[in-house]
């Protein structure tokens, strides 16, 4: 009797495996030196303001802020979005052993459909809660140098009472480029693009002062309608793919089959998620002084009266390069570390 269960306690145990989230930190690190300078360039498109295409935001990046520009807001995105990451693959791995246990009485006992989708959901769902703050602040320090244009101010005037546009460009703490009267709205009016945080720690210091802890929860909504689909479309292809470049069930997925299926199923996420993905960077770079959106449904509205449908299909393109190498190097450096822990 005591030797059943010493076993089922051994059982319990193993259900959670602290090396998930090493080898996620591992993972993650690796991926956001891959994947910041295109996720930049997709954080302008969505949010920002004068760019045509992909290749136009990413010469003017180039040619107003030089090879710099691209890398803007990336030590605080290395220091959080890899313990976000580790915490991800960490969740979603341990989810999946506990889901097995309870359905199987075994976490070993390999996850069906249905097991996937439950644990990348709940995984998808847990993200918000620790990435939103890091993807707000991000967002904030990508797109400070960006000019604040007269729609911002208009409507800014409008949703944070009655401040005359004056006092709108007094508290950018930028000079107006045109001088015409301040009723008239349009892409003529644009202050200039002066930073307003020194850095990340300041960033959110300024967030909680003006905005409160709420602040740093902004675009929350359209967060939790990015990534609750987003991982089930993140995890499910990248397993599905993993068996099919790999037929052997027994043997170890082979470094090339896991690169290819990680690439493939970032990009497959990435690209669907695309549309919750502008609503939420529209939201978080929506900064308090120049606030235009009111909430998640407002910007959607505001989005698509001003912009058309594909104003929600802006960075696609981005999204789809991105996501290959972040997530290939994610789920490479994620498989071997985890192999190597393993191994010892």
């Amino acid at each position: 009797m005591t030797k059943q269960r010493e076993l089922a306690a051994a059982s319990k145990v193993n259900c959670f495996h602290l090396d998930d989230f090493v080898a996620g930190w591992i993972g993650g690190a690796s991926s956001v030196i891959i994947g910041h300078p295109l996720d930049t360039v997709k954080t302008r498109l969505q949010a920002g303001q004068g760019y045509k295409n992909t290749f136009h935001c990413v010469l003017t990046i180039y040619r107003k802020e030089t090879v710099a520009g691209f890398f803007k807001g990336l030590s605080f995105p290395l220091a959080s979005i890899t313990v976000y990451n580790s915490v991800v693959f960490g969740f979603f791995s341990n989810t999946q052993r506990l889901i097995s246990k309870f359905r199987y009485g075994d976490g070993r006992h390999p996850s069906g459909m249905l097991d996937l989708t439950m644990a990348s959901m709940l995984t998808g769902l847990m993200s918000v809660g620790l990435g939103a703050p890091v993807d707000l602040v991000k967002i904030r320090l990508q797109m400070q140098t960006q000019p604040l244009c007269a729609e911002s101010l208009h409507l800014a005037s409008n949703t944070t009472g009655n401040i005359p546009m004056r006092s709108v460009v007094a508290m950018s703490g930028a000079q107006p480029l045109y001088r015409g009267p301040a009723s008239v709205p349009g892409p003529s009016l644009c202050t200039g693009a002066q930073p307003l945080y020194r850095g990340p720690i300041q960033c959110i210091g300024s967030i909680l002062q003006a905005e409160g802890l709420q602040g740093l929860y902004r675009g929350a909504g359209a967060m939790v309608l990015r990534d609750v689909p987003g991982y089930t479309l993140y995890f499910i292809p990248y397993t599905l793919l993993c068996g099919l470049f790999n037929p052997d069930s027994g043997a170890s997925p082979h470094p090339g089959s896991i690169w290819l299926a990680g690439g493939l199923a970032g990009s497959i996420s990435w690209v669907t998620a695309t549309p919750a993905d502008v609503v939420k960077s529209r939201l978080q770079a929506d900064a308090l002084q120049q606030r235009k959106y009111r909430g998640v449904l407002h910007c959607i509205l505001h989005s698509y009266r001003t912009e058309g449908l594909q104003v929600f299909f802006r960075g696609t393109t981005v999204n789809a390069i991105r996501g290959f190498p972040m997530s290939a190097t994610m789920f490479l450096g994620y498989e071997l570390s985890l192999k190597f822990f393993r191994g010892l």
